[in-house]
C-alpha cells in the first residue's frame, strides 16, 4: 500500500521568495478586483468616472489580473517543483523584480500617459489614438509587458534546464516512455508533468508574444515598418490564450500535491494522466482561433481548427484531474480544512467555467454571444472560481500553524461567502450575456442596470471576502515563514 512520509527541506532563500510572490500577488489581485469594482459601479450609473477613467481601469484590470494571476500560478509550481528537480532562486527573484518593473511601467503609461487601448493591444490602435494618448505612453506600456515576458521567459527556460538536467530531455519529463511503452510505474511525478508541458507552450507563447511587441514598437516610431494587422492579432491572441491558459495549469499543481497530503493516498501519473497532459500540449497551441470565430478573414481552416480543438480541450485534463480528486477523496476520511476546501471548490469552478467556453466556442452560438458579457462571465468563472482559489487553498495550506490547527469561525464564514459571491457574480455576467448586453461598454442601457448592480454588489461581497483570506495569510505570514521548511514534502513509499 502506498503511504505518504514526510522530509524537512529549509532553504530560507526559496522560503522569502514564494512568500514574496504570494503578497504580490494578493495585493494586487486586491487592487485589480477594485478596479474592476469601479467599472461595475459606472457601468450600473452608481458612480460617474467618465468613459475615459472607464477604459483605462478597464486596460489595468485586464493586463494586471492576467499577470498576477501569471506570478501566483508561478509561485505554485515552482515550491512544488523544486523538489523535484534543482531550481535556481535567483532567477526565481528576478522574475519577481521584472514583474514589478514591469508593472510600475504599466502603470505610469495608463495613470499618467492616459492609455486605454486594452490589454490585448491590437495593432493598430496603440499607434493610432486620434490623440488620446501619446507614442510614448504605447511605447512604456508594451515595454512593460515586453519586461514582463522576458522575466517570465527566464523563468521558465530555468525550469527547462533543470528538467533536463534531471531527466534527460521533455518526452521523459512528459513521461512518454511510461504512456508509449510498458508503465514500470517509474514515470515522472504530476508536478513534473504540469510543469513541463507549461514550460514547453509557454516558452513558445513567450518567444511570439515577444517578437510581435517588439514588431509594434518599432512600428510606433518608425511607421514605415509595415505589419499584417491580420498577423499581429493571430500573434497577439495566440501569446495571451496560451499565457493565461498556463496560469491554471501551473495552479492546479496545488491540488496533486496538497490533496494527496490529506488523504494518504498518492496521485499517480499513470498513462491517462500522462495521455491527457500531452494531448494538451498539443491541443493549447492551437486552440486560440476559437477566439477568432467572428473574423471571417483568418483562413477558414484555422477556424475550423479551433472550433474542433475548442471541443476536444475541455476533455483531457480537466475531466482526468477532476475524476482523479474525487477518486482520491472517496472514503479516505479527509479532515477538511480551509485549504483542502478550497482546492476541492477550485475543480468545480475550473469546470464550471469552461462550460460557457464550450458553449461559446460553438459557431452559431459565438455569432450571437460572442460580444457580449457571456465571455467575461466565462473567464472570470474560470479564473476566481478555479484558479484564484488554488491560489488561496495554497495560501492556507503555507500559513497553517500546524496540521492539526482548526480553523477559525472567520475563515469558515470567508469561505460561504467567498464561494456564493463569486457564483452571484459570475451568473451575473453570464445572465447578462444571455440577455445580449454588450461587452466593453463604459455606458449601459436602461434595461441592463439592473444586471450591473446586482453584479455589483456581489462584486463587493468577493472583495470582502479576498480580504479576509488575504488579511489571514499575512497575520499569520510569521507563522508560515516559520513552518515553511517544515511544509511536508510527499514521498510514495510501499508499506
Amino acid at each position: 500500500m502506498a503511504t505518504y512520509t514526510y522530509e524537512h527541506r529549509p532553504d530560507h532563500g526559496a522560503k522569502a521568495g514564494v512568500l514574496a510572490y504570494l503578497a504580490t500577488s494578493a495585493a494586487v489581485l486586491l487592487l485589480m478586483m477594485v478596479f474592476g469594482l469601479l467599472m461595475r459601479l459606472e457601468q450600473a450609473q452608481w458612480i460617474s468616472i467618465g468613459a475615459d477613467r472607464f477604459y483605462q481601469l478597464m486596460t489595468l484590470h485586464g493586463a494586471g489580473m492576467v499577470g498576477i494571476a501569471a506570478i501566483a500560478g508561478a509561485s505554485v509550481m515552482w515550491h512544488f517543483l523544486r523538489q523535484h528537480v534543482e531550481l535556481s532562486s535567483r532567477i526565481f527573484v528576478a522574475n519577481l523584480v521584472l514583474f514589478l518593473a514591469g508593472v510600475v511601467m504599466i502603470l505610469a503609461s495608463v495613470l499618467l500617459g492616459r492609455f486605454h487601448g486594452a490589454w490585448t493591444f491590437l495593432f493598430p490602435l496603440p499607434a493610432k489614438s486620434m490623440g488620446m494618448w501619446s507614442a510614448d505612453a504605447a511605447a512604456l506600456f508594451m515595454g512593460g509587458l515586453l519586461v514582463i515576458g522576458v522575466g517570465f521567459l527566464l523563468l521558465h527556460l530555468d525550469v527547462a534546464r533543470a528538467i533536463v538536467a534531471r531527466y534527460g530531455n521533455f518526452a521523459r519529463a512528459l513521461g512518454w516512455p511510461q504512456l508509449f511503452g510498458h508503465d514500470d510505474g517509474k514515470a515522472p511525478p504530476p508536478t513534473v508533468v504540469a510543469s513541463a508541458m507549461v514550460t514547453i507552450v509557454n516558452v513558445i507563447g513567450l518567444v511570439v508574444g515577444a517578437s510581435i511587441l517588439t514588431m509594434m514598437l518599432v512600428n510606433l516610431y518608425v511607421p514605415g515598418f509595415d505589419i499584417d494587422p491580420l498577423l499581429a492579432k493571430g500573434m497577439i491572441y495566440f501569446f495571451g490564450h496560451v499565457f493565461i491558459n498556463a496560469t491554471i495549469y501551473m495552479a492546479v499543481i496545488a491540488v496533486y500535491e496538497i490533496l494527496p497530503r490529506y488523504t494518504q493516498r498518492p496521485w499517480k501519473s499513470n498513462k491517462v494522466f500522462l495521455a491527457s497532459w500531452t494531448a494538451s500540449t498539443l491541443m493549447v497551441l492551437f486552440i486560440f482561433p476559437h477566439h477568432l470565430l467572428m473574423d471571417f478573414a483568418f483562413p477558414k481552416w484555422m477556424l475550423i481548427m479551433g472550433h474542433i480543438i475548442g471541443y476536444l480541450n475541455t476533455v483531457p485534463i480537466l475531466v482526468v484531474t477532476g475524476y482523479g480528486a474525487l477518486m482520491i477523496v472517496y472514503r479516505s476520511g479527509i479532515r477538511w480544512d480551509m485549504a483542502s476546501k478550497l482546492l476541492f471548490l477550485s475543480l468545480f469552478g475550473w469546470a464550471a467555467g469552461a462550460m460557457p467556453a464550450f458553449i461559446d466556442g460553438t459557431i452559431t452560438v459565438n455569432y450571437v454571444m460572442h460580444n457580449t458579457l457571456w465571455v467575461p462571465g466565462h473567464f472570470h468563472t474560470y479564473l476566481l472560481l478555479g484558479m484564484v482559489t488554488m491560489v488561496f487553498g495554497f495560501m492556507y495550506y503555507l500559513g497553517k500553524p500546524d496540521h492539526e490547527a482548526d480553523d477559525r469561525l472567520i475563515d469558515r464564514i470567508a469561505f460561504w461567502l467567498f464561494a456564493s459571491s463569486v457564483l452571484g457574480f459570475t451568473l451575473s455576467f453570464l445572465y447578462s450575456g444571455k440577455e445580449s448586453v454588450a461587452r466593453r461598454y463604459a455606458a449601459h442601457l436602461p434595461e441592463w442596470l439592473p444586471y450591473d448592480r446586482i453584479a455589483s454588489v456581489f462584486a463587493v461581497l468577493v472583495i470582502a471576502s479576498s480580504l479576509l483570506f488575504v488579511g489571514r495569510f499575512f497575520a499569520r505570514i510569521g507563522l508560515a515563514r516559520h513552518d515553511y521548511q517544515r511544509a511536508p514534502v510527499a514521498r510514495a513509499a510501499t508499506a
